[in-house]
């Protein structure tokens, strides 16, 4: 471990092991910064015994995200996410809720914006301090923004060269919003509890930072705005109430299913899977060879293997994942597969639903994801290869769709191809018959995917799935992660609340564009249905055959 020494902060040079990566070195160097600071405060908490080795703690236990976003020019606020996570470990004092007004700057210049949004130390506080008669009512955020969702639009102004700042070169502007900052016990979908939160008091999500310890408790940082009065007591004493109830809630939830599993333990472990009139599909699990593993998720792992000398691909969830969610989600998987044949849906063989082993028995799919495909020829498909992959995946949706399922996580991960180069769809787990009145509001699926009205917990149908299969057309046309440079839950507010959308590369074909930008309209009654989609694509396609035809002559 690398300390620090308040009386030499100013000239210290820090040692790095050989092993250290840039990140971490940059973790290191960021922990000094902000001890010499805090020590300068002369605050009693800096001048306690161990206080070097608590903070060190403090940053050791975050990722290192958090030492390269923090602004270390606002140190006391490292000391505040310090003490917000000692008081979660105390039932008594949890959740650690901190509300303040926070100022945000613009200036309608771009070299502004890259000093707000650089990785090294930022210059919020110092880049005014040539102005005396300009003065910050409150202090800026812990987090400077993302460039792909800056609270205020900075414009480029070619008139500013760097460290050539004048006040008649700045439009200065300011935002005064109040930046919440939360820590608790992590637990699975808290941070889509606490959106969902926010946005039901009327809180208008600007910016966030999520953050998981290595020992289990959370510091999620939100800035908003949408509070009518400046009072940050008054909207923390609204949240203290809102989120005492989702942990109510929650309590009652853990003590329901504590109780089914003691009522577990008093019989043997079944499965129960609605027959609708159609065989069962059991499959013995001794007639099951696995061959080898293929990959794993948190609920178990998936095989290759053989049934009856066939080749298949084995879907594990082992009983000590089970929960109560789990045991219905496998269930609904085998409700739908088993309903569904479609040469462009994965054909689903058969079910083990008795333990020791629950599993779900699919074709093997030899060619593998369109994601790992991807990522071996480091880039995306050219035109021809990527609109027959699309019909594929278009009409795989489309009979989805007329037999009233949504898939729910529609990306490029989940599109198989088999030996013969046909593209299926896969990975029911979350997916949903819909409901007769046409509309669902769980959120499920992954954010970078994800249609905003999902993401919002607004009432959602069917084109949900479109919305996701433009971001998929996307992915595959660039072979890319989408929103790359911004962790999900930006991209995620970004969709929402900024409209944003993946970049379309130059060059692009115009009517494709005009697919794309129809599929993940804002508005789901603007977006295609599956049928005319698939219906464009063969016409598009046909007419590059025919093009490329002539061309030929």
């Amino acid at each position: 471990m690398v300390m620090g020494d308040a009386e030499s902060c100013s000239s210290r040079a820090v040692d790095f092991a050989p092993s250290q990566s840039r990140k971490q070195r940059q973790k290191v160097e960021v922990y000094h910064e902000v001890l010499c600071r805090l020590k300068e405060t002369n605050e009693q908490e800096t001048r306690q015994p161990g206080f070097e080795d608590e903070l060190w703690t403090h940053f050791y236990r975050l990722p290192n995200r958090y030492a390269l976003d923090v602004n270390v020019e606002r140190a006391e606020d490292v000391l505040m996410h310090k003490r917000l996570l000692h008081m979660a470990h105390d039932p008594a004092t949890r959740p650690a809720i901190k509300v303040r007004l926070v100022q945000v700057h613009s200036a309608s210049s771009s070299h502004f914006s890259e000093s707000l949004h650089s990785n090294s130390p930022r210059k919020i506080d110092t880049v005014y301090s040539g102005y005396p008669n300009y003065q910050s009512m409150h202090p800026p955020p812990a987090f400077g923004s993302s460039p792909d969702l800056e609270l205020v639009n900075v414009a480029n102004r070619s008139d500013v060269q760097d460290n050539d700042v004048t006040m008649n070169s700045y439009q200065f502007n300011s935002r005064v919003m109040h930046e919440i900052t939360i820590s608790t016990n992590d637990k699975p979908k808290l941070l889509s509890q606490l959106t969902s939160l926010l946005s039901d008091i009327g809180l208008n999500i600007q910016e966030a930072h999520a953050f998981s310890t290595v020992d289990g408790y959370s510091l999620d940082v939100f800035v908003v705005d949408g509070w009518s009065l400046e009072d940050a007591e008054q909207l923390r004493n609204v949240l203290v109430e809102e989120i005492a109830k989702v942990e109510l809630q929650h309590l009652n939830e853990n003590m329901q299913k504590e109780f089914a599993q003691e009522q577990e333990q008093t019989r043997i472990y079944h499965v129960n899977l609605p027959t609708d009139g159609i065989d069962v599909w059991e499959i013995d699990a001794s007639l099951l060879k696995y061959e080898y593993k293929i990959a794993s998720g948190s609920y178990g792992d998936l095989y290759k293997g053989t049934f009856y000398s066939q080749d298949v691909a084995i879907k594990v969830l082992t009983v000590e994942h089970l929960n109560e969610n789990m045991q219905k989600e496998f269930a609904q998987e085998v409700y739908i597969m088993r309903k569904v044949r479609h040469k462009n849906v994965v054909q689903f063989i058969g079910a083990c639903s008795r333990p020791p082993k629950l599993c779900i028995v699919t074709e093997f799919m030899s060619g593998g994801s369109m994601y790992d495909f991807l990522q071996k020829q480091k880039g995306g498909f050219k035109l021809p290869s990527l609109l027959r992959i699309a019909i594929d995946v278009s009409m795989g949706m489309n009979y989805l769709h007329q037999n009233n399922i949504i898939h729910r996580d529609l990306k490029a991960a989940n599109l198989l191809m088999d030996e013969n180069g046909v593209v299926k769809i896969a990975d029911f787990g979350v997916a949903r018959v819909q409901v007769q009145s046409g509309v669902m509001t769980a959120e499920t699926g992954t954010y970078r995917w994800m249609a905003p009205e999902v993401i919002e917990h607004k009432p959602y149908d069917h084109k949900a799935d479109v919305f996701s299969f433009g971001v998929v057309l996307w992915e595959l046309l660039t072979g890319k992660l989408p929103y790359e440079d911004l962790t999900p839950l930006q991209a995620a507010v970004g969709v929402v609340q900024k409209g944003l959308r993946p970049q379309i590369p130059r060059h692009t074909h115009p009517e494709f564009i005009e697919l794309l930008e129809g599929c993940w309209q804002q508005d789901p009654s603007l977006r295609p249905e599956f049928p005319e989609i698939v219906e464009f694509l063969q016409y598009l396609a046909r007419r590059l055959e025919k093009n490329k035809g002539i061309a030929e002559e």
